[in-house]
């Protein structure tokens, strides 16, 4: 570790505990570590009490931090990358406790980033992972797109500034900043002051700046009157320059007073525009839009008189007024699409999920924008305290009209009216047999759908055989399965390898991320996972006599100035890792040596007996002279053996005076045991001949002289593998389409309760796993069907794509 150690664990736990817990703080700075490396490092310290059985142990050392899964590239973050999953943020002042007690790779930058304000209205801090990249260009040359990087916490004015400066534009010179939406739509970005988020900017939308004329007019002014279409809210424009700023007072920035227009239309027939990854918004508008009953309700101004502003439930009027005014913008039959900016304005200042320009869930739109409506046009001014009943011995319609009943005495609107159903709930305890009937209100239903229940995963496998090369498979496995599915699928491909004498891992990095066990869930396997299973020769892997060791390839590096620190190798991992088997008990040096060597040998060319690779042939005018590189030899047999035993040519640099013991320190590489991840040596192996300590906890690091690995090493060769037949097979659909029925037939099926889940039976007094199922005991004017595609873990998503038939009459 670095200079002045570490802390106890515990308190270098807490430490990093209360780092990371720290409030978001607008300016604050905070840093990205691989998730990967962090887990290693929590495993180690005990972070996690049901994960603490290697606390301490010098093989959970997750040694230097590596962030390099992070880039793509040297520089360039990857994309889409997932808080936690894939990276923990921590402050900065937790960053650098970490790099003092760790050290980082070499050559690696910190991952810095700012903490920013989130949000139209409603504010919430967040750390920027990602910055935003606009497309800027030149009202004269609109083609010429330049890509440039900014916070969302940058104004416009400093917009308006590196456009200046990209572009070549005096500073004196007065420029309006435009917004280009489709090929000929503008829209006027101001005031100077707001930020790029308040603006609504999003990755990848293009920005055009636009100079003044030397007569004070502007160029695009004169184009209004043709094709080009023109958004302002105002009857003035907004000029930037580095002396003043104009802005329009007269009406809101967001309002609809003069949204494009376009052509005239059929009533209804009305496009909305996309304001950047909104689709999901606009989707969920047009079918609320087309529900008769209630476009009739908001075009002859019902609304106007039943509007609640005072309800503390609902969004002040807000929602119902900009949703008013949309729907009459769409059904003017002037419009033949709208800008519907106001109402997400709106709707981000009450749900600031939606504030942004990120992709969101139509339904969760929906769902906020019923609600919202609902509560802003409740007819019920002051909720009256409604006692629930004991169901006793009354009928079902019974207790079904007094709950309705009951629901309406707080909650009357034109959205219960027209969307509001009621469902049956039937709970039954499983010891007693307790029935526990109610009646719920519902505004839309949420469908499951009928999934597939196999997935596909690739994986390669190694044989025992050194001279096979690894053989890529596509698998078929039970969704919910475990990794003792995925081997039996393997031995159906392989029937030559038992399935219990496979070993799954997860290869990150070159080295070992996860040994999984047989029944470690196989949904915690990624599509992006490298999966590798090895053949070994023992099914139990507490064999008496047989030890399975995880094996690195390593290659010596230059040591450099920086963070790390001589505990930490000054090697890099490179190449596939190896699990080999050797003897429990009586496993030598030598012995292992010679089953990594005879395990790489497809790829590994052993030197002749008197090549001298290790030495450098320099070549004088008067005659030849062997020079060794005595440095790197000294390091690498002192590495292996404790102490300097390397050979030195003599001053007469007679070869006579080498004797064999001497040519045989020259390894091509020696071993060290080292921690889990490979970065860091635990303890050199002596090679004495003695048997070695080695147990199930044991990591071997091979350490490649570097003219050894450049001589006798092929990388062509090693990274050579064979494909199966099964890669190219399809997991076929069992079905083309399902119908609207079945999902609602699996939505009615009688479930049992989770876990998690529990149900409290007053008969039982306590919390059973009771068995449940709805019915739908009443039906709304009009059903809003939501089919829930998506299913979830914590570690990856998965998207139902079957097709569902509906009836449309």
């Amino acid at each position: 570790m670095a200079e002045g150690g570490t802390p106890e664990l515990k308190k270098e736990k807490d430490i990093i505990d209360a780092l990371i817990k720290q409030q978001l703080i607008k300016g604050n700075v905070w840093c990205l570590i691989d998730s990967r490396w962090f887990k290693q490092w929590k495993q180690y310290v005990g972070y996690d009490t049901w994960n603490s059985g290697m606390t301490g142990e010098s093989t959970t050392n997750p040694g230097p931090i590596d962030n390099s899964p992070l880039f793509d590239g040297d520089i360039k973050l990857k994309e889409h990358l997932i808080d936690e999953l894939d990276y923990q943020l921590i402050s900065k002042e937790g960053w650098d406790k970490m790099v003092s007690w760790y050290g980082t790779i070499e050559n690696q930058e910190p991952i810095v980033r700012s903490v920013i304000e989130s949000g139209m209205f409603v504010k919430h801090c967040k750390v920027e992972v990602y910055f935003l990249e606009l497309k800027l260009c030149e009202n004269t040359e609109l083609q010429m797109l330049v890509p440039k990087q900014f916070s969302r916490a940058d104004t416009i004015e400093q917009l308006a500034k590196v456009m200046k400066e990209e572009f070549h534009i005096s500073e004196n010179t007065e420029v309006r900043l435009w917004n280009k939406y489709m090929t000929n739509t503008f829209e006027l970005l101001k005031p100077s002051h707001q930020t790029l988020q308040d603006a609504g900017l999003y990755t990848g939308q293009m920005i055009v700046v636009e100079q003044k004329n030397d007569d004070g007019t502007w160029p695009r002014d004169s184009n209004k009157s043709q094709s080009s279409k023109f958004i302002s809210s105002s009857n003035q424009s907004m000029s930037l320059s580095h002396t003043s700023t104009r802005s329009s007072t007269s009406s809101s920035y967001y309002g609809y007073d003069s949204t494009l227009r376009g052509h005239g239309s059929k009533p209804g027939v009305c496009g909305l525009s996309n304001l950047g990854n909104t689709c999901f918004m606009n989707s969920a508008l047009q079918c609320m839009s087309n529900v008769p009953s209630l476009t009739k309700y908001f075009l002859n101004d019902l609304w106007v008189d039943e509007l609640n502003e005072d309800n503390p439930l609902g969004m002040k009027g807000e929602i119902a007024r900009s949703y008013a005014e949309l729907i009459k913008q769409m059904w003017s039959g002037k419009c033949s699409y709208v800008l519907p900016r106001g109402f997400k304005v709106a709707v981000g200042h009450f749900a600031p999920q939606f504030s942004g320009f990120q992709q969101q869930d139509a339904q969760e739109l929906m769902a906020f924008l019923l609600d919202g409506l609902h509560e802003d046009l409740n007819r019920i001014k002051k909720k009256p305290y409604i006692e629930q009943k004991d169901t006793d011995d009354r009928s079902d319609q019974v207790i079904a009209e007094e709950s309705w009943g009951n629901y309406r005495k707080r909650n009357d609107s034109v959205i219960v009216d027209t969307f509001h159903g009621q469902l049956k709930s039937t709970l039954i305890c499983p010891d007693c047999s307790k029935v526990s009937v109610t009646f719920d209100p519902f505004c839309y239903l949420s469908l499951p759908l009928p999934y597939k229940k196999e997935r596909q995963i690739e994986v390669f496998l190694i044989s025992l055989d050194p001279t096979k090369k690894p053989v890529q498979y596509k698998l078929i496995v039970p969704k919910n399965g475990n990794i003792q599915d995925l081997c039996k699928s393997l031995n159906k491909c392989s029937p030559e390898i038992h399935h219990e004498k496979m070993v799954v891992t997860d290869v990150y990095n070159h080295r070992f991320h996860k040994v999984f066990s047989r029944d470690d869930g196989l949904n915690s396997i990624l599509d992006r996972d490298d999966i590798f299973i090895y053949e070994v020769p023992v099914t139990d892997g507490n064999d008496p006599n047989t030890l399975i060791l995880p094996v690195y390839l390593r290659v010596k590096k230059e040591k450099t100035s920086g963070y790390s620190n001589s505990q930490y190798c000054t090697s890099q991992l490179f190449g596939q890792p190896l699990l080999i088997a050797v003897p429990r008990k009586q496993c030598t040096y030598e012995y292992l040596f010679s089953a990594i060597l005879k395990q790489i040998g497809r790829y590994v060319q052993e030197p002749a007996e008197a090549d001298e690779w290790w030495k450098d042939k320099k070549h004088e005018a008067n005659g030849d002279m062997e020079v060794s590189e005595s440095s790197d030899t000294e390091d690498m047999t002192e590495g292996a053996t404790g102490h300097a035993n390397a050979s030195t040519p003599s001053d007469e640099g007679s070869e006579d005076n080498e004797t064999d013991e001497d040519r045989k320190g020259q390894r091509m590489f020696t071993l060290q045991l080292v921690n889990s991840y490979g970065s860091a040596e635990v303890q050199s192996i002596l090679e004495d001949g003695q048997p070695l300590k080695l147990n199930s906890r044991s990591y071997i690091a091979v350490d490649w002289h570097p003219k050894a690995k450049t001589n006798f090493y092929d990388e062509k060769a090693a990274e050579e593998f064979e494909t199966h037949a099964s890669i190219h097979q399809r997991l076929l659909p069992k079905k083309t389409a399902i119908q609207l029925s079945e999902c609602l037939q699996l939505f009615t099926t009688v479930e049992t309760l989770g876990e998690q889940d529990l149900w409290y039976c007053p008969a039982c007094k306590e919390h059973k796993q009771a068995t449940k199922k709805f019915d739908l005991w009443s039906l709304p004017e009009v059903l809003v069907i939501h089919l829930k595609r998506f299913s979830y873990n914590r570690y990856w998503r998965d998207k139902l794509d079957t097709l569902v038939e509906f009836p449309t009459r």
